[in-house]
């Protein structure tokens, strides 16, 4: 029987936790620039008052991840996912993702865009099984940035159950 994640919109008392869970996986992974500390510091600033939005999963009481929608023109961008560690392989992400797409979807957005590396193999492989298609690049506020890819919300049916 698969986990169940109780998903909650960010608090400030989830400042710490957003930081935290964010730096772990970025040292783990790349390094972290200085924008990335200025959005995981600031998230209120960069991210909530711009028309964005931060989840938080719970699990068992815990908090165990993360994740922002950015407001861009685009659409969202989905950003600063993260799972502890000691929680990754449960499909937590997964379940992080489909929550984010039905949002996007309930708040009207026509898509959701991210930014990855072509290095983070298992990532790249969760997007496209979600419907994610690689496009231009075009450059990525983060020098790690090296893939851009797009999900059309208006054609979108595929579901973590596919």
């Amino acid at each position: 029987m698969k986990e169940k994640l109780n998903i909650i919109p960010f608090e400030p008392k989830h400042t710490t936790q957003f930081h935290d869970l964010n730096i772990v996986w970025l040292e783990k992974y790349f390094y972290v620039e200085d924008h990335d500390r200025e959005v995981l510091e600031n998230p209120q600033n960069y991210i909530i008052d711009n028309d964005g939005y931060i989840f938080m999963a719970e699990y068992q009481n815990k908090i165990i991840g993360t994740v922002a929608l950015i407001n861009e023109k685009e659409g969202f961008e989905l950003s600063k996912m993260a799972i502890n560690p000691k929680f990754q392989g449960l499909k937590f992400g997964q379940q992080l993702m489909t929550y984010c797409i039905s949002f996007a979807k309930e708040k009207g957005r026509n898509g959701l865009l991210l930014y990855s590396n072509t290095s983070l193999e298992n990532a790249i492989y969760i997007y496209r099984k979600f419907g994610f298609i690689e496009v231009p690049f075009g450059g990525s506020p983060y020098s790690r940035g090296d893939i851009k890819m797009v999900l059309n919300l208006k054609s979108h049916k595929k579901s973590e159950s596919d």
